[in-house]
């Protein structure tokens, strides 16, 4: 019987042992029942729950290889997913799973159990469109992203930061499979459908001005040392209900862009629009609120960021209007280039999105698979003129027209 005192893959039956052994969660002889709930690549999740009073817990464990190839993986990962939820939690308080306790020897950490919550990309599928989401989403952004920034942290607390989150191999995959492979398929890894074959060759293999502005795009990504990001912010990574969001799974984490959180929020919003556009029309409702939604993030994610930024920057230089309007505004332009490359690369690349990959009939995948593409591309090149949620909304309508 393992004791935990050296690294070794837990099942459902270890788990509960450990919440019992190491966590102290349970007592000895409270009666558990355990089960694994993630869907990841690279992780282990497992819920706990005490048949006696339904109290429950999360443990999540990071695998030494990635489960699809077999591939080494670095478990120090895991060490900054839990030093990024503390942080998290600390800033945007009740928005985030609760820490309760990292254990570096067998990477895993325990945290609250959020299963009250449903996730994002599923809910929005199910045409839930939660009122507060706009308002809940640009909060988290802002209050996660700005107080990280060398405009409010003391300069060598920032560069220490930067160090400790440095997280190079799963940058790399973000730099592949987002800023790479979808114009430059060298990988051979592309998932195309059918009969785009030739539209993809042409829009975003063989456009040298797109290779020019995702170049500076994958550049920024891989020098500008920003902001503390999630990394992967995806609508699978916030899970919703009626009463509020979790944002979960930072094990991308770096310091980088502000604008690659907030386009990756962004892009992923439209995937439910276009899905629902070529499959369900007639649902002009829950369109209507998702355009909505969409447009609100991105224009309350600008303005809580200003109000953050009068709120915390103090150093004179940076406090001028013009400097602050250049920040923000390099921050929003970011924001749109990268929902471009979120767009193009859950449309084109390996890692496709349900409310793409579950649309079969080619009658309607074919189009909105180039609805998307032309979307990501006008983002791309036009993020810096694209400065207002509605404009990013009425382009797409735009495109449907």
């Amino acid at each position: 019987m393992h004791d935990f005192s050296s690294f070794f893959l837990m099942n459902t039956e270890a788990v509960k042992r450990y919440a019992v052994d190491v966590l102290h969660y349970f007592d000895p002889d409270e009666e558990l029942e355990s089960r694994e709930i993630g869907d990841g690549n690279i992780n282990y999740v497992f819920q706990v729950r005490s048949r006696r009073d339904g109290r429950s817990i999360i443990v999540k464990q990071a695998d030494r290889l990635l489960r699809s190839s077999g591939r080494p993986l670095d478990l120090y990962r895991n060490k900054i997913e839990a030093a990024v939820l503390k942080l998290e939690g600390e800033l945007a308080p009740g928005l985030v799973p609760e820490v309760y306790y990292y254990d570096e020897t067998m990477a895993a950490t325990a945290m609250e159990d959020v299963s009250a919550y449903g996730n994002l990309r599923k809910e929005l599928m199910a045409d839930h469109v939660y009122p507060h989401l706009s308002e809940n989403i640009s909060s988290f952004l802002a209050d996660t992203l700005l107080p990280t920034t060398d405009l409010v942290l003391d300069a060598e607390e920032k560069k220490q930061r930067v160090k400790f989150f440095t997280n190079p191999e799963l940058c790399k995959i973000t730099e592949d499979l987002v800023l790479t492979e979808p114009y430059y398929d060298y990988k051979k890894r592309n998932i195309v459908f059918p009969g785009n074959e030739d539209f993809v060759r042409r829009f975003l293999y063989e456009d040298a001005m797109l290779h020019t502005e995702v170049g500076r795009l994958r550049l920024n990504f891989m020098n500008n040392a920003q902001a503390l990001l999630h990394g992967d912010l995806h609508s699978g990574s916030i899970f919703a209900n009626e009463a509020g969001l979790k944002v979960l799974d930072p094990e991308f984490a770096f310091y980088g862009p502000m604008g690659y959180d907030i386009g990756n929020v962004i892009g992923n919003l439209f995937f439910s629009w276009a899905s629902k556009a070529f499959t369900s029309p007639e649902k002009t409702a829950v369109v209507e609120a998702l355009e909505t939604c969409i447009a609100e993030s991105f224009d309350l994610t600008r303005e809580k960021l200003v109000t953050k930024y009068d709120e915390l920057v103090s150093f004179p230089l940076y406090r001028t209007s013009a400097f602050r309007k250049m920040y923000l505004d390099g921050i929003m332009a970011d924001s749109v280039g990268y929902a471009g490359t979120e767009i193009i690369r859950r449309t084109v690349g390996d890692s496709k999105v349900a409310e793409v990959s579950s649309v079969t009939d080619p009658a309607e995948r074919i189009p909105m698979d180039r609805a998307l593409v032309r979307l990501g591309i006008a983002f791309i090149k036009e993020r810096e003129r694209l400065n207002s949620g509605r404009q990013l909304t009425e382009l797409f309508r735009l495109i449907l027209s």
